[in-house]
């Protein structure tokens, strides 16, 4: 169900320098937020789709469950409406839900599955033919170095974003001829809600095994999106990229 939270026209304000239009699930919190801030910086028009719709300042935003296909058609062809086209797509919206493999339910595998996994595929299946349109079509999704290390009581969560993976790359081959790329970014620990949510003891573990002993932060894995979408990064496609500190290097 679409709950626009911020007039189109907000979306429609003449285009800046590059002039992009941009479309960003899980637009409202963490590296979501900071992506759609960044790319109003820059001139561009923006369209945030998040379950709550919360307002961006300066960017539509839709609510939309990426895990139900048919909101997420609405609220992308309201979204490419709004904008008049489409060419960057950043797949950022995402859950957890932790817990033990022998503990862990059917049901928490299939949410985490259903948002993850399935709701990239929905929103790329959506925006395929407007991003296929641009002269300048970029899909970026959000993975995780769980993608490569696995994580204990993390096995949904590994899976959905071990998925992302196969589907950008195979995204990636499809899309070439029309000058379209596809790239994967694998944030590690990242100073968000999400990351601060495990126990302290945990999250202190995890730090001391990143080589750089800290965090990342919000700006520096925004800053990897925006570039994966500019002009420079036209001849970069398949691309699995990590922002981790280095915890996977060498994976």
């Amino acid at each position: 169900m679409l709950n626009p939270t911020t007039p189109p026209e907000a979306a429609a304000k003449p285009a800046g320098p590059t002039g992009r239009k941009v479309v960003v699930t899980g637009g409202t919190r963490g590296i979501g937020r900071e992506t759609v801030d960044r790319f109003v910086a820059m001139g561009d028009t923006v369209v945030s789709l998040s379950t709550s719709g919360a307002p961006v300042d300066n960017a539509l935003s839709l609510a939309c469950d990426v895990a139900d296909p048919q909101a997420v058609e609405q609220a992308m062809k309201q979204a490419v409406e709004a904008l008049g086209g489409l060419d960057v797509l950043v797949v950022n919206a995402g859950i957890v839900r932790d817990n033990l493999m022998a503990r862990m339910s059917a049901e928490d595998f299939s949410a985490v599955i259903q948002t993850n996994l399935m709701g990239g595929f929905y929103s790329v299946k959506a925006g395929i033919r407007p991003l296929i349109r641009s002269s300048r079509g970029r899909v970026i999704f959000c993975s995780s170095t769980a993608a490569l290390l696995g994580g204990i009581g993390q096995g949904n969560y590994a899976a959905s974003k071990s998925g992302l993976i196969g589907l950008a790359r195979t995204l990636a081959r499809e899309l070439a001829r029309g000058s379209t790329t596809v790239n994967v970014i694998l944030p590690g620990l990242i100073d968000t809600d999400m990351g601060r949510d495990f126990p302290e003891k945990v999250r202190q573990e995890f730090i001391d095994s990143v080589p750089l002993r800290r965090a990342g932060t919000v700006t520096e894995v925004a800053s990897l999106i925006t570039y994966l979408a500019s002009d420079e990064a036209r001849y970069i496609t398949g691309a699995v990229i990590p922002v981790d500190g280095g915890v996977s290097m060498g994976v």
